[in-house]
């Protein structure tokens, strides 16, 4: 069945469904999922599953699937590891459409055994219509319809439905960390899915779902792995089209990304960083903790974008304003002056002693004003310098906090509100009250705003121009470049390396091969000028670490010296090595180092790597990455990423570099890395020297790894 035909509706809500082991037994996993389930108030038909039983919990029960009275649309299985096979053929003989299999013991031990049953299940389902979601998990929750298939106890009592879906591979993590800790903030959930093993459903087609439905506005996913780097991108894709955001926390930061590798950018890229950078690409939000999945979640459920990074607050403690400040300021925020118009606006409403500043301190004379706060919203809300608000209360009565959340429910722009302190007036009244009304509530000052802060980075994403499809640039000839990866073996030669490179538009120094000290003087007199001589050996990767590079060499008995000198270097550095010449090559003109790579991640296939050279590269590790392929004005985006951006639009004094050749290279490299995939692993230009505003780049030195294959 194609991704783009699966129709999860039944998965979720059943019209029937059964349940292989059922038992009136709570100590069994299947008691209590039997028991969640009609406690949790499913109206649908049940068919338990048991042939020890004649009845479990009131209900009829089954010998096998294929005795029930009618096909179900979904089957829970609990039952030994090694007999999951022979359910499941019972479910596809029974024409059931949807499985779920509880039961461990597969992929997840490590063991040989585990995983050929788990390649069972998968294999099973490519053949059969049926779709199964797990082992090894721990089902799923349908708040909207009424659905649970849990043993978990935080379905115990069903709680009302809200627009926020919860997608993991985790059932504790999932369903405890994400999904009650959400209900117990105030964020109702529309759906909760734990997916486990994922031998054929996964979080990907979870997530697919939850775009789709129109309960849900918002998508937490709890990530152990991502399946599919490029289906993620296109999933990804289709929630921006539809503005709903996906907030994720990515477990295995640590995880190591590349070994050791021959290039440079092999070294640099992690597969960690890869993914940090691929989801800001596609506007996923990536969090750091569980709970910021449902603090995020409860500002973005909304559906009210910032148009910036503006914020203004209201308090009436001074100290809050000025923390609120110094943190939002050190997530990139900024809190302007109001515009004269708010100003006088607000004078006429605070009391003698308010501020019209931002923050704007409403004094302790304003508690209790029957519509203080609200009037203070409104006007500030109508202020262009402003994008969000953040009401700040502490130890406040009820009608203060009731008149701020009135005004965050009609404005347009996004409203936070701080509730460091309790309701003095009103103890039943609380933060998660207000968060059960839908109004964003937060009791901590860098949850609220790091939450402000995902809002806005969603905001900036949802107003950059997307195109269908990155174009591909003008001059390429992949066929070429092709050719010249499959005649090479192993690492590429820096000389064959910038064929390769040329063959997409690549501008590149003038060189020769020589054989010998006669002909390396010659190559040097024909060139003109200063030129470098470098060792070419396919068994020498980093040139300069053997002491096989000699540079500014000019005069035709320096030249002949310098080539023995890097000959006898090569030779001491690595015995055996071949050596099939030196390089003669032009110097190139001095400018900007930059240093642009490609490596082909794992998960997400051709990626992009760009920095500075130099302390940049080496010290501060200032890179960027982008997934292959993208256009121009995606290059400059990903440029302006880096910290040492500044370099390249000149300081003190420094010619502007041409950033917009760079660009242009950036995307050519993009499109090498997608047409050469299966050929590269490895690509490093380093360096590229880059030239003032209309000067363009030169390539000076490359490196090409070609992928091993079998």
């Amino acid at each position: 069945m194609s991704q783009s035909t699966l129709d999860l509706k039944p998965f979720f809500s059943p019209a029937s469904v059964a349940l292989v082991g059922a038992t009136d037994d709570l100590t069994r996993f299947a008691g209590r999922v039997l028991m969640r389930m009609m406690n949790f108030g499913y109206q649908g038909k049940v068919f338990p599953v048991n042939p020890r039983f004649k009845e479990v919990r009131g209900l009829k029960s089954y010998p096998t699937v294929r005795d029930l009275p009618a096909a179900p649309d979904h089957v829970g299985i609990v039952v030994p590891a090694q007999r999951v096979m022979g359910i499941l053929d019972d479910c596809a003989a029974r024409g059931a459409r949807f499985a779920t299999i509880y039961t461990g013991g597969f992929a997840e031990t490590g063991t040989a055994e585990g995983r050929a049953m788990q390649a069972a299940i998968a294999a099973f389902a490519r053949k059969t219509s049926m779709r199964i979601m797990g082992p090894n998990c721990n089902g799923m929750v349908n708040f909207i319809d009424g659905f649970a298939m849990t043993t978990s106890a935080t379905v115990a009592t069903r709680q009302p439905a809200g627009n926020v879906g919860v997608v993991a591979q985790s059932g504790g993590a999932g369903q405890v960390n994400v999904m009650w800790r959400a209900q117990e903030a105030g964020v109702g959930i529309s759906y909760e899915v734990s997916c486990g093993n994922s031998a054929d459903l996964n979080i990907l087609d979870f997530i697919e779902f939850m775009i789709a439905d129109a309960g849900t506005d918002v998508i937490m996913v709890l990530a152990e792995n991502i399946p599919d780097g490029a289906r993620l991108l296109k999933v990804a894709r289709r929630a921006a089209e539809r503005e709903k955001p996906i907030v994720m926390v990515k477990l295995g930061r640590t995880a190591a990304g590349s070994q050791a590798a021959a290039s440079h950018t092999g070294a640099m890229a992690g597969a960690d960083e890869v993914c940090d950078a691929a989801l800001r690409q596609c506007g996923i939000i990536r969090v750091d903790d569980c709970n910021e999945l449902y603090e995020t979640a409860m500002l973005l459920r909304t559906r009210r974008w910032p148009r910036g990074s503006r914020v203004a607050a209201t308090t009436i403690s001074g100290g809050n304003g000025v923390l609120l400040v110094d943190l939002g300021a050190s997530l990139g925020m900024s809190f302007p002056a109001y515009g004269d118009n708010t100003q006088a606006k607000l004078a006429e409403v605070l009391p003698k002693h308010g501020t019209t500043a931002n923050p704007t301190d409403v004094t302790n004379a304003a508690i209790g004003d029957p519509d203080m706060f609200k009037r203070c919203i409104e006007a500030i809300a109508a202020d262009d310098n402003v994008d969000v608000i953040i009401p700040i209360f502490t130890l406040s009565v009820a009608s203060d906090v009731h008149q701020a959340a009135a005004a965050a429910k009609l404005t347009a722009k996004p409203v936070a509100i701080l509730w460091t302190g309790a309701c003095n007036d009103d103890p039943a009244f609380t933060a998660k009250s207000l968060a059960l009304e839908g109004v964003p509530v937060y009791r901590n000052t860098l949850s609220c705003l790091k939450a402000v802060r995902a809002a806005m980075n969603y905001g900036e994403f949802l107003r950059q121009p997307r195109a269908a499809a990155s174009a591909r640039p003008a001059d390429i000839d992949v066929d070429a470049a092709r050719a010249q990866l499959a005649a090479a073996a192993g690492t590429l030669t820096e000389r064959d390396s910038k064929t390769v490179l040329a063959a997409y538009g690549f501008p590149v120094t003038r060189e020769a091969l020589a054989g010998s000290a006669a002909e390396a003087a010659r190559i040097a007199g024909e060139l003109g000028g200063e030129v470098a001589l470098k060792i070419e050996s396919a068994d020498i990767s980093h040139k300069t670490e053997a002491g096989a590079i000699r540079l500014h060499v000019s005069g035709d008995t320096a030249v002949r010296s310098a080539y023995d000198e890097v000959m006898a270097a090569a030779a001491k550095y690595k015995q055996g090595a071949r050596l099939d010449g030196v390089l003669v090559q032009q110097m190139a003109p001095p400018g900007l180092e930059f240093m642009l790579g490609l490596v082909v991640d794992p998960v997400f296939g051709p990626v992009v790597v760009a920095g500075l050279g130099g302390i940049h590269i080496e010290v501060l590790h200032d890179v960027a990455y982008r997934v292959a392929p993208l256009d121009k004005q995606q290059a400059h985006a990903m440029l302006r990423e880096l910290r040492g951006y500044k370099m390249l639009e000149g300081v003190r004094g420094a010619a502007a570099r041409d950033i917009d050749a760079l660009c242009d290279l950036i995307a050519r490299l993009s499109w090498l890395g997608h047409d050469c995939a299966d050929q590269i692993a490895e690509l490093d230009i380093n360096p590229l020297l880059l030239y003032a505003t209309g000067n363009g780049a030169r390539v000076v030195d490359a490196l090409i790894v070609k992928r091993a294959h079998g």
